[in-house]
Parts: structure tokens; sequence; C-alpha cells
């Protein structure tokens, strides 16, 4: 884990109109699919959304008109304050995930995830982190207990980030495998490779956990 310098754990790359186009496809498709919350988490969205909103003011591949938000790919987007999730896809390319704690655990209250490295939003709403990597083998108790520290111990204004790295067969961003039907296992030989970073910031108001996901997919290069 590395600490985020300030505004940067939104990352604008050379894919943010093709992504945002694409979370746009799949929510006018797919939206439940894709988009969930439980009751509990309304507030704590609403805080995410303002969060979010006031963060991208600062800058400058996006700019404030009004009381719109003109994007890095000239979109002019609505702030709509009864959808923040649906909002929040249509300005960044982050996935971003919610968890409050509930007991002694977080709890994965909502969601927007368009760009599933194969896992399915709706099979782990609701359920607590322990749940949500119940099929990742090397998710042991001691891995269990580090990461419950890492998100009773994030503080406000100092988010976290790390990055992981995969190969993959299949290009498509939207990979929703389940715990039943697990994805293929990439090789050497796999023709893509996909990275997440992964940050993990507080909210100040609510507390809640955001756990925000930068998705890269790109062709290897071979000789």
């Amino acid at each position: 884990m590395q600490p985020v310098e300030a505004r940067s754990w939104i990352t604008v790359d050379d894919a943010y109109a093709g992504q945002l186009a694409e979370k746009a496809r799949l929510i006018a498709e797919h939206r439940d699919r894709v988009i969930q919350s439980l009751p509990q988490a309304k507030d704590a969205l609403s805080e995410l959304l303002t969060f979010v909103l006031a963060d991208i003011a600062l800058r400058p591949d996006f700019a404030m008109e009004g009381v719109g938000v003109r994007c890095p790919d000239g979109r002019l987007v609505i702030p709509d304050t009864h959808d923040p999730l649906g909002t929040l896809a249509q300005l960044v390319q982050e996935d971003m995930c919610l968890l409050q704690k509930i007991g002694d655990e977080h709890v994965l209250t909502a969601g927007l995830l368009c760009f599933p490295a194969a896992w399915t939003l709706s099979e782990k709403i609701g359920r607590r982190l322990t749940g949500i990597h119940v099929p990742v083998k090397v998710y042991d108790d001691n891995i269990a207990r580090r990461v419950q520290r890492l998100f009773d111990g994030v503080q406000p204004g100092r988010a976290l980030w790390r990055a992981n790295y995969l190969r993959y067969d299949d290009p498509a961003l939207f990979q929703p495998y389940t715990e039943a039907q697990r994805r293929k296992v990439g090789t050497d030989a796999s023709p893509y490779e996909r990275s997440e970073r992964q940050t993990v910031l507080r909210l100040p108001g609510t507390g809640a956990v955001l756990f925000a996901i930068h998705t890269t997919v790109v062709s290897r290069v071979t000789d």
C-alpha cells in the first residue's frame, strides 16, 4: 500500500472517453447488474458524490460550468443528487464500492461496478469482507485480519492505493463471473494484461470507506 498524493486518486488517461462510453452502455442495458445499493448506504452515497465533485472541481482536466461539470472528453454532466452512482459513472473511470462498518467487519453496502475482474456485484452486495473474498484461496485468516485493520485504520485525507496485475485471454472490461463459474486464469501466453489501481479512502462525514478501482487493459507487445 502506498499513500495517495492530494487529488490524484482519480485517474484520467487515454482510455477515458472509451471507458465512460462503455459505462453508459452498460448502465443503459444492464443497470441492475452494475449499480446496486442497500438502504443504509443512502447518506454515504450522498457524501461520496459531494466528495468527488469537490475533488474534480480542483482538477485542470474538469471544469465547473454553472450546475454542470465539463468532462475531459467534452461532455457536460449535470449531477443528479437522487442518483449518486449513476452520476459518478458519467464523470470518472473508477468503479466505486462503498463499505460500512457493521459489527466487527466492513460490509459492501453500495457499488458501481461496470468493470468487474471476474466477480459479480449482486453476489457480493451485503456481504462482509470475509464473505466477499470467499473464493480467493490466499485470503486466509491472517490476510483477513490485515485487511480489516486497513479498513479500520485508514484516515480521512490520507488515502492509500495498491495495484494488481493479471493476464487475460479476453480484453472485455465487463467480466462478471460468479463464484460457481470462475474465470479461466490467464497464462504467460495470454494476449492481454489487466491491472487495477485500487484506492482506499475514508469519507470524513459518514466514516464509510470507499474502495475505488481504475482498470487498465492493454494488448501485450510480442516479438
